[in-house]
C-alpha cells in the first residue's frame, strides 16, 4: 500500500511539476522513473534511497547517460545504514555490445 502510495506520487509530480520545470534529465531513465522502478523493486525504504541518491547525482557537474536500477541490493545494505542502499557516484550502465569484440580482437595474441 505505501509502494502504491509513492508511485501515485511519483506520477502526480510526472504530470504536474515535471512539465512546469522542463524535462532536462541527464540520465535515462529519468530521475522519477528510476526512483519508481526502485522503489517498485527495493521498497520504499532503500528505492526511496536510490532514488535520493540519483537525484543528487544529477545536476550541471553530476553524471549522465543510461543508469538502471540495480537488480539486487549492494551488499552490506541495511536499514540503519541507509546510504549504504545508494550509489552516490557512477552510474549503474549496461554492457556495451561492443566490450566482447574488443576483448576478443586484443586477446588474438598473434602480435599484429
Amino acid at each position: 500500500m505505501v509502494r502504491r502510495a509513492a508511485h501515485w506520487g511519483i506520477r502526480a509530480y510526472q504530470l504536474t511539476l515535471s512539465g512546469l520545470i522542463g524535462r532536462q534529465c541527464r540520465h535515462w531513465p529519468s530521475c522519477s522513473e528510476y526512483t519508481d522502478a526502485a522503489i517498485t523493486r527495493h521498497g520504499l525504504w532503500p528505492g526511496g534511497w536510490m532514488g535520493f541518491a540519483r537525484i543528487c547525482r544529477c545536476g550541471p557537474f553530476g553524471t549522465h547517460g543510461i543508469d538502471l536500477v540495480p537488480e539486487r541490493l549492494p551488499e552490506g545494505a541495511a536499514w540503519y545504514r541507509p546510504w549504504a542502499y545508494a550509489r552516490w557516484r557512477g552510474v549503474e550502465a549496461p554492457p556495451s555490445p561492443f566490450a566482447c569484440e574488443a576483448v576478443g580482437e586484443g586477446a588474438s595474441g598473434d602480435g599484429g
